[in-house]
C-alpha cells in the first residue's frame, strides 16, 4: 500500500521501523502513499483506542521538492521535518564526511 525503501546490498525492503511509542513510515513521494499511511494511522486509532497527535508528528524526505513536501504535510496535518536532526541519540541526515557530524555539530531539538 505505500512501497518500501531498499536498504543495504541485499536490498532489504523496508517500509516501517518501530521504537517504543515512535514509528517512522518510509514510502514513495506519492499522494496515493501518503492518504495510504493516514489511512492505516487512523485505522490503528479505531482498533487500538488510542489517538495518534498529528500535531506531534513530522513528515520529511529526501530529494523531493518543497512544494510536494508541504502538501503532504498539509494531508497528515502534521509539521515538516527539518534535517538533520537527532534520534534515539544518532543524528539522521547528515553528512558523515564532515567533522561537524562526529563533533556533535547539530543538538536535538527539544519538543
Amino acid at each position: 500500500m505505500i512501497g518500501s525503501l531498499k536498504v543495504g546490498r541485499a536490498k532489504v525492503k523496508v517500509n516501517m521501523l518501530q521504537y517504543v511509542d515512535d514509528t517512522l513510515f518510509f514510502c514513495e513521494a506519492n499522494t496515493k502513499s501518503i492518504f495510504n499511511i493516514k489511512a492505516i494511522l487512523l485505522c490503528s486509532e479505531f482498533a487500538s483506542g488510542l489517538k495518534v497527535n498529528f500535531l506531534k508528528s513530522r513528515i520529511g524526505g529526501t530529494g523531493l521538492d518543497q512544494s510536494s513536501l508541504l502538501r503532504f504535510a498539509a494531508i497528515l496535518n502534521c509539521k515538516v521535518m527539518v534535517t538533520p536532526f537527532v534520534y534515539l541519540g544518532l543524528l539522521v541526515g547528515g553528512c558523515h564526511k564532515r567533522g561537524d557530524f562526529w563533533n556533535g555539530g547539530v543538538k536535538e531539538s527539544a519538543g
